[in-house]
């Protein structure tokens, strides 16, 4: 059975928050919003003809559907499950995507006490970072149950192009942080990668091309490296939330007897690059930490 959901409400209104929720305005949603910042929903508000509430419970109370996105385990559960938070608003039937990337163990908690409450869970995270978000273009990866997913579809369309439902509750999860999981080794590989070619006399965009041109090819390194060589690392992906995801999947593998080594060394050195300053910068500022440590820059 197909909902209208045509109030809906949007938790989080950061880099990727922001640009999602108003995505729900262009798709002709009556928008309410809540922010840990008072300031920034009343601003959104003002600008996006919404409605700025003053708590999740609040927002909740206005609502059929609500989608967050947040940075952490510990703030999905606050915001959800806290003092004032969703599951105290007693609105049974409510539907709550959670877009965040949070822990599989976690979410399938909240999943079971939002469940208690007679709400409906989805974990549903996204990826294709803020140009992703600003185009409508994001894919989720979800969890929870089907026919939630099947219902919400529509609403989860205005902001993504792409939908994978991968199981159960905190399944979604487990396929994000594999994919991130990946994303930052390729990362971490390029950079030392592109750091011994420079150091060793290769120009870093003949490099790039050759990689662009083999097996090598990534992606992510096509999407980085040209604003790698002109020292631009405006944030899409913050290093700090990276480290969060990087840390996640290895306590999936602890939890799951799955030794990561590769992973483990990427981790350390984006803790490296926290402590060196690039805790907000885009996790391409990672290259820095291997340049200080080679003695080289990579530019153009």
């Amino acid at each position: 059975m197909e909902m209208a959901f045509e109030k809906v409400g949007f938790i989080g209104l950061g880099i990727m928050g922001a640009p999602m929720a108003k995505q729900l305005v262009k798709g002709g949603k009556k928008l309410h919003v809540w922010s840990n910042n008072r300031a920034k929903a009343e601003q959104f508000a003002k600008e996006n003809g919404a409605v700025a509430a003053a708590t999740p419970k609040q927002l909740a109370q206005d609502v059929d559907l609500i989608v967050l996105c947040v940075g952490t385990t510990d703030m999905s559960r606050q915001v959800l499950l806290g003092k004032d938070g969703v599951a105290q608003s007693g609105k049974k039937g409510l539907v709550v995507i959670d877009a965040s990337t949070i822990s599989p163990e976690g979410s399938r908690e909240i999943d079971e006490e939002l469940k208690a409450a007679g709400i409906e869970y989805l974990g549903a995270p996204c990826t294709g970072s803020k140009a992703g978000a600003e185009g409508g273009t994001l894919t989720f990866m979800i969890g929870g149950r089907k026919e939630v997913f099947e219902q919400t579809k529509p609403v989860l369309q205005l902001m993504g192009k792409q939908f994978y439902f991968c199981g159960g509750p905190g399944m979604g999860l487990q396929a994000k942080l594999t994919q991130n999981l990946i994303l930052a080794n390729l990362m971490q590989a390029f950079n030392e990668g592109i750091v011994l070619a420079t150091k060793g006399g290769v120009d870093p965009k003949v490099m790039f091309d050759i990689l662009d041109n083999s097996a090598a090819k990534s992606g992510l390194v096509s999407g980085k490296a040209p604003n790698i060589f002109k020292r631009n690392f405006e944030t899409h992906f913050s290093t700090k939330w990276m480290h969060k995801d990087v840390s996640m999947a290895l306590e999936s593998g602890k939890s799951l007897n799955v030794p990561l080594p590769v992973t483990a060394v990427t981790q350390q050195m984006f803790e490296a690059a926290i402590a060196g300053g690039e805790a907000d910068a885009d996790f391409s500022a990672t290259v820095k930490t291997m340049e200080k440590l080679a003695g080289v820059e990579v530019k153009a």
